[in-house]
């Protein structure tokens, strides 16, 4: 059983990484006037949708997805570490669960495109709904924070080389382990930024001051408006980045499961 749970893990992996590497080379590919367009979650899945056998691709990434969400939720209720009453565990293992819940929905919302062949999408809809209640700007500003705690932490683990502990690094050759290091330290770096900008963004919204707080396409928005097209698609190549060691991670991921 525990083989089918660690083979489950590793295709979710697998799937996330597929996922920032559409979003990563359309936007890089629209910020170097080579098509493409900047590119969120549900724009990687439209892509998908638009392709030869999109369908039959859909439904691989919905099942992988769901994978990825029940070894996210599943890891944090049953995985070893810091317990729910410690104040790291409990904020780990609530990140892990509110993770396991963001890449279900994805997964949900790829199977409802292979019925219904509509996206789903409705971000900013749900932002307005929320601004529009006498609560909304508080709940805005906490999510605001909770991006920025991500943030912070996405760089973190960037220039401490935590992201190499979940990897059994003795199993990598050499050429292997500096493609892992290099793809992380860029890939969680470009992951912060763009969670840095999101928390901006949301932060002006819960002041008043902003309309729009969608996903990643908001946040290339603003790295086109103010740093350039160019500085876009180095961020965007940084997720390919990223995709590149949740690829190398899922063959030689250390499953706590």
């Amino acid at each position: 059983m525990n083989n089918k749970k660690e083979k489950l893990a590793r295709a979710g992996m697998v799937a996330k990484g597929a996922v920032y590497a559409l979003i990563g080379v359309l936007t890089a590919m629209a910020a170097f006037n080579l098509g493409g367009s900047k590119s969120g979650s549900d724009n990687a899945l439209q892509f998908l949708a638009g392709q030869p056998f999109g369908q039959v691709l859909l439904g691989a990434l919905a099942i992988g997805l769901f994978g990825y969400a029940f070894y996210r939720i599943y890891e944090p209720v049953n995985g070893p570490g810091a317990s729910w009453s410690e104040a790291k565990g409990f904020i780990k293992r609530a990140g892990f669960i509110v993770s396991g819940i963001f890449y279900g929905a994805l997964g949900f919302t790829a199977a409802k495109m292979i019925v219904s062949g509509s996206s789903g999408s409705g971000g900013n809809s749900a932002v307005s709904t929320l601004m529009s209640k006498p609560y909304g700007a508080y709940i805005i500003g906490f999510v605001a924070l909770c991006l920025l705690g991500k943030a912070l932490f996405q760089i973190y683990k960037a220039y401490s080389g935590k992201f190499r502990e979940d990897v059994k690094e003795s199993s990598l050759s050499q050429k292997e382990r500096k493609a892992l290091i290099r793809a992380g330290k860029i890939g969680f770096t470009s992951r912060g930024i763009v969670s840095g900008i999101l928390a901006f963004l949301f932060f002006k919204v819960a002041l008043g001051n902003g309309a729009d707080a969608g996903g990643k396409v908001a946040a290339f928005d603003f790295l086109q408006d103010n740093f350039g097209a160019a500085v876009m698609g180095i961020v965007a190549l940084g997720l390919v980045a990223y995709a590149v060691f949740m690829f190398i991670q899922a063959k030689y991921a250390q499953i706590r499961i």
